[in-house]
């Protein structure tokens, strides 16, 4: 599969999902409106993941094709995508503040990846047991509208991922007044110099990974 960032929580994902042929099925996940500073994801889409209805993550409208959307906890299998909507908090006042937050994980190409939205609170035992074994953490690490990068980085070695790319942090050109990445990865300890804009990920590339940090870019 080829997972494309397109800055803030926003990713795209080409995967040979089972039972669509040679044919890759594209998947969006979390697309921002122009008011968050960058170019807006756009383009043709198969299905595209909503985590909450703010506008830096439910500009569906800029994609094309009519795409299947997904935007609230349940069990999915959505063009040959294996798909879990896990019910969460914005905040840490049970969503008083800023409402609920779908975490979704997707399991494709034998790939198992989670993207928590903009979590606002820990994860509960009962969460991480529904989220399981993962293979790509896309976690929250700017604090203020999410977790921070200490709640961040408890909830990376909670669940021990090959891979984890941190999101939703400030980054050149984003008008969101929250923290960088530099202090989640103090906490973690193994980030790269380098970033990517996108990823190819077989399975057999995630063999003897363990936390592996990827900062990605746009």
């Amino acid at each position: 599969m080829n997972i494309q960032y397109y800055g803030h929580s926003c990713f795209k994902i080409a995967t040979k999902a089972e039972g669509r042929g040679s044919e890759d099925v594209i998947a969006f996940i979390d697309p921002f409106d122009k008011k968050v500073g960058l170019k807006p994801p756009q383009g043709k889409a198969d299905v595209v993941f909503v985590s909450h209805a703010h506008h830096d993550h439910s500009n569906v409208e800029a994609l094309k094709e009519n795409p299947v959307i997904i935007d609230a906890p349940g069990e999915y299998s959505v063009k040959g995508i294996n798909v879990t909507g896990i019910d969460s908090f914005h905040d840490d006042q049970e969503g008083a503040q800023r409402g609920r937050n779908t975490i979704f994980v997707l399991d494709t190409e034998d790939i198992r990846i989670c993207h928590l939205g903009d979590l606002g609170v820990d994860l509960t035992i009962k969460q991480l047991e529904k989220i399981g074994d993962v293979d790509v953490l896309m976690v929250p690490v700017g604090g203020k509208y999410t977790i921070d990068y200490k709640v961040a980085a408890a909830i990376a070695k909670k669940l021990s991922p090959s891979i984890i790319i941190p999101i939703h942090y400030k980054m050149k050109g984003t008008s969101v007044d929250i923290a960088d990445e530099k202090d989640f990865c103090n906490e973690m300890g193994n980030c790269p110099k380098e970033r990517v804009n996108k990823v190819n990920l077989k399975k057999k590339d995630l063999e003897g990974k363990n936390m592996e940090i990827l900062l990605m870019t746009v």
